[in-house]
């Protein structure tokens, strides 16, 4: 991953092959990340923020290797206490999560990435599309139950 401008927001961008252990290398990038900007940055990442944004790299480049030909671009930033997820691939069509059906098997990734997303958006580009997901970095704080005082 190559470290942006100090004048971009923090971030780390890779190109993806697309084939073999590309999803493998992807998820491994995205917790490295996340690890080095609590580390280095003292910014609050939880370890659920790390496993839920490898989730979102794992079923976001597991699609772009399957349904489009050619390299995968995967950004990763941190803005306003969020890992925004960015992944470019060369097929314009762009993803449909499907509506929830526990009879179906496979195709629910869209349907686990909005779920678990604070944001979602998919843009076709000139060439190819452009899928953007914004995940919280910090758990939410717990809530105290006001009936049980």
């Amino acid at each position: 991953m190559t470290p942006h401008s100090n004048d971009a927001p923090l971030g780390a961008a890779v190109a993806l092959d697309g084939r073999g252990a590309c999803i493998a290398e992807a998820r491994h990038l995205a917790a490295g990340f996340l690890t080095r900007v609590r580390a280095e940055h003292s910014i609050p990442v939880s370890q659920r923020a790390i496993e839920v944004t490898q989730l979102v790299v794992s079923e976001l480049v597991t699609n772009a290797q399957k349904y489009a030909a050619g390299p995968i671009l995967l950004d990763l930033r941190i803005t306003d206490g969020l890992v925004e997820v960015q992944v470019w691939d060369s097929d314009p069509v762009l993803p449909v999560a499907r509506a929830a059906d526990a009879g179906r098997v496979g195709q629910h990734g869209m349907e686990i990435v909005v779920a678990v997303c604070e944001g979602f958006e998919a843009m076709r580009e000139p060439v190819g599309k452009r899928l953007t997901a914004r995940l919280a970095l910090a758990d939410e704080p717990t809530r105290i139950d006001q009936s049980r005082r």
